[in-house]
């Protein structure tokens, strides 16, 4: 999904803190507009001004429970992997190397920018219909930043117990020894649990990656630490386990991954390493150049926002 934010987003820092123990930090989701005329409410859960990453994870926005038309006409991306994860509604996805799908819930479409793609997001019918939707980005390592797009849709994913009858769907990455087909560039994982009132999970780490979780529905508590919808509870690395506690029926996200290679320059929808990098895909983008490519089906397509009058920083975090 493209952003319409780009000005709005926390400015970088230049002061670095590396993550060096367990840490329980809840934080909050921020209403971001999205889609002009055709707004949508989506809520934003990274990058945080202190967090812009957890593991390679470096964008996640949560676009319901709501009715709404979703139209997200053709948009630009380099350096990053889309990950559409939905819970109530399909999502036509088209892009520029032909592909043409639906998904649905429990499918997951994965895109591989690389050095770029282009791609449209439009929810099915005609009006508003019930939509409900995790959207989220990967940065993508140097080895494989400036390769060539992809696409994959997988709608079968595998399922781990995690004790007291409860299961988790490995959507990306490994966790708990298994691990899913979706391809991933960095040691990362992206879960679903699913979680009964009353019951408890707990949950396999890596004592080196670092974690969060993210409330989807209901109530839990993870670490001793109470989270709902639309907050992530930032655990930090040297966890071996964690246990999460379901006071309802719930439903929580995992991230995690091992603490990424680089800090990051992000706007709009490119993720580079520089001012430079990023001007140069914004301009190859205005310009129509065959980078981009085009999308089939479409007459139109999202214009850049212009340039901040300041130079584009790394992100580095702050807790």
């Amino acid at each position: 999904m493209t952003r319409l934010d780009a000005a709005t987003e926390p400015a970088a820092v230049e002061s670095a803190a590396d993550c060096d123990g367990p840490r329980t930090i809840l934080l909050e989701a921020r209403e971001v507009p999205l889609g002009g005329l055709r707004a949508m409410d989506v809520r934003r859960l990274l990058p945080q001004r202190d967090l812009p990453l957890i593991g390679a994870w470096c964008f996640l926005d949560r676009f319901g429970p709501q009715e709404a038309m979703m139209r997200v006409d053709p948009h630009p991306h380099i350096g990053l992997q889309t990950v559409t994860w939905p819970f109530v509604g399909e999502v036509r996805h088209r892009d520029t190397l032909g592909s043409d799908v639906l998904i649905d819930r429990g499918q997951l479409n994965l895109m591989t920018a690389g050095d770029g793609i282009a791609h449209s997001e439009y929810s099915t019918g005609d009006g508003p219909v019930p939509i409900d939707a995790l959207q989220l980005w990967v940065a993508l390592p140097e080895s494989r930043r400036h390769g060539v797009p992809a696409f994959e849709q997988h709608t079968a994913l595998p399922t781990v117990d995690v004790g007291d009858g409860n299961r988790a769907t490995v959507v990306l990455g490994e966790f708990a020894g298994v691990a899913s087909p979706a391809s991933a560039y960095t040691p990362i994982v992206g879960a679903e649990l699913n979680l009964r009132a009353g019951t408890s999970a707990t949950l396999p780490l890596h004592p080196h990656w670092e974690y969060g979780v993210v409330g989807v529905f209901g109530e839990v508590s993870v670490a001793g630490a109470a989270a709902g919808p639309d907050q992530l509870l930032y655990l930090g690395v040297h966890r071996d386990a964690v246990e999460v506690h379901a006071a309802t029926d719930a439903t929580v996200f995992l991230l995690g991954g091992e603490p990424f290679e680089d800090d990051i320059v992000m706007w709009w929808n490119f993720v580079g390493r520089t001012h430079e990098e990023i001007v140069e895909a914004r301009e190859a983008w205005e310009a129509q150049d065959a980078r981009f490519g085009d999308v089939p089906g479409h007459d139109t397509r999202i214009p850049a926002p212009e340039m901040p009058h300041v130079r584009l920083a790394r992100r580095r975090r702050r807790i």
